[in-house]
């Protein structure tokens, strides 16, 4: 609430006036403003990654594992042989004799990229191979 000290005849009553004062207003408002601008940056998540090698501890390897190998020039390749995409089906089928469940160990070069990788684990997953392992290099832990 404020008063005005007016040149009125009477110098004893002050009056009231209904102004709003913004003043308070506004220094609220450039504050969240400054808030807002230093956490904006600091809220993304767009950072440079370097990813370690696992130290986690190996699983045993099975008598016979299935290895499908993605080269750095994107051919893959099912054990020993060479095959495509379109054929990664069938060619599974034969090695596993239709066996979906049992583990299929995926192998890729360090140069393909994340898209070409999630392509081929997609083609695994529509050919019914749900069960996939990634093979990596085994690293000692650290003391």
């Amino acid at each position: 609430m404020g008063a005005r000290l007016g040149s009125g005849g009477n110098d004893d009553d002050l009056t009231e006036t209904h102004e709003i004062n913004v003043t308070p207003f506004i220094d609220v408002v450039l504050v969240l403003l400054i808030i807002f601008m230093v956490a904006a940056p600091l809220a993304t998540v767009d950072v440079p990654v370097d990813l370690p090698a696992s130290t986690a501890m190996p699983t045993p390897r099975p008598d016979k594992p299935l290895f499908l190998t993605i080269q750095a020039d994107k051919t893959l390749s099912l054990g020993e042989t060479s095959t495509t995409k379109e054929a990664l089906g069938a060619a599974l089928d034969a090695a596993t004799h239709g066996d979906k469940s049992q583990r299929v160990f995926l192998r890729a070069d360090k140069t393909v990229d994340y898209g070409a990788l999630t392509e081929v684990m997609n083609s695994l997953r529509g050919a019914g191979y749900l069960k996939i392992g990634l093979v990596g290099l085994e690293t000692a832990p650290s003391p």
